[in-house]
């Protein structure tokens, strides 16, 4: 009996993950130039990647209302926007959740939720998934730090804030902030990518 629950435990473990990479086998990788997209601010604007001059790059954070682990590093994308914000390289924050299966991340509980918590960022609605799968977003959080090159954005780090999602004083490795602190000083980024930990990307039923 409890063999036969534990492997009905790994069945089910397997299929959220397959559930949750279904979509996203062939997103960028580092070094790959990012398509402009434009997506809707929760405060109606319409907001896309060649929108600022002023940038030298952005932080792209793919998170939402729901998950639990996002909760967890709501503070720190936000710090993340203080800290780089006025060096050249904002965050953008996307929820790309399909609010069919999570009412709470519909585009109204994003109104509050960047309401309640002040986010000093835009929240950008990702209705139709398509910047999610470009990207190859897989988890909230799920983080990129994109370089401007010209006119053009090139991925620059791949993956998780850092190495402790319960506790930020607690985390000794800081993939983000070490990323966009070398490119601003011209440096190679030493550690591209970190794996993403959080829940997984809900998809609309195809």
């Amino acid at each position: 009996m409890r063999k036969t629950r534990l492997s009905s435990g790994m069945a089910m473990l397997l299929a959220v993950l397959l559930m949750s990479t279904r979509f996203v086998s062939d997103g960028y990788k580092v070094g790959d130039t990012v398509a402009d997209f434009k997506l809707k601010n929760v405060d109606g604007t319409s907001i896309s990647l060649a929108g600022r001059k002023d940038v030298k790059g952005y932080i792209i954070a793919f998170t939402c209302n729901t998950c639990p682990v996002a909760k967890a590093y709501e503070s720190r994308i936000v710090a993340l926007n203080e800290q780089f914000a006025p060096k050249g390289y904002p965050v953008l924050a996307i929820q790309s959740n399909d609010s069919q299966r999570s009412p709470g991340d519909s585009y109204s509980a994003m109104q509050q939720r960047a309401r309640a918590k002040s986010y000093p960022f835009p929240y950008l609605h990702d209705e139709s998934q398509a910047v999610a799968k470009a990207f190859g977003a897989t988890n909230t959080p799920h983080m990129f730090v994109v370089k401007k090159e010209g006119n053009a954005y090139k991925v620059a780090y791949i993956g998780a804030i850092d190495n402790n999602q319960r506790d930020a004083s607690a985390a000794d490795k800081k993939y983000v902030e070490q990323a966009v602190a070398e490119l601003l000083a011209g440096k190679p980024v030493t550690t591209p990518t970190a794996r993403a930990i959080g829940c997984g990307i809900k998809w609309r039923d195809a």
